[in-house]
């Protein structure tokens, strides 16, 4: 055994060079980057889908008051048809021939009875006939990327149902 002397032995690490480091940090970087592109991508294209769906319904919307306006417009499926068209023009003038509105009536009581017979009446002792118009515009979305598994293209819609004025 050993005396003990009172030295204290130390050891010397060596220090890597500060020199090696900027390489770590550039392969850090070029591993990571390509992740947050894709990250960005993914926003902007679920962002520009989310607009042209709020479009899409504010167009069926400005489409179904045009027609809720009485019997006559509800009948007039050009003039719902350009309403809709008018209100998402941003999002038609890009695809005129995938940019579709249909619009369709239906009765119903407005007390919660059924309809019955022919004109169509309430069964029960308040109710009325109501009409409600509904208007639904689609369009096709086109995405910037395309993964692979995914559609080339994406059918957005909007939807707006609003009961028709009768005087």
């Amino acid at each position: 055994m050993m005396p003990r002397t009172g030295k204290i032995e130390h050891r010397q690490f060596r220090k890597s060079d500060p020199g090696n480091e900027a390489g770590q940090a550039l392969v850090e970087v070029a591993l990571t980057l390509p992740l947050l592109l894709i990250l960005l991508l993914g926003s902007v294209e679920l962002g520009r889908m989310e607009y042209a769906g709020i479009e899409l319904t504010n167009a069926a919307r400005a489409g179904v008051q045009y027609g809720a306006q009485g019997p006559f417009y509800s009948g007039d499926t050009p003039g719902i048809t350009t309403a809709a068209q008018n209100e998402a023009n941003d999002i038609y003038s890009l695809n005129t021939t995938g940019f579709t509105v249909s619009s369709s009536l239906a009765n119903s009581c407005s007390d919660g009875s059924t309809l019955s017979g022919t004109p169509p009446a309430c069964t029960g002792t308040y109710g009325v006939v109501e009409q409600n118009l509904t208007v639904t515009a689609q369009t096709t979305f086109d995405p910037l990327i395309y993964l692979p598994g995914m559609a080339h293209t994406i059918t957005v819609q909007g939807r707006a149902t609003q009961k028709v004025l009768i005087q």
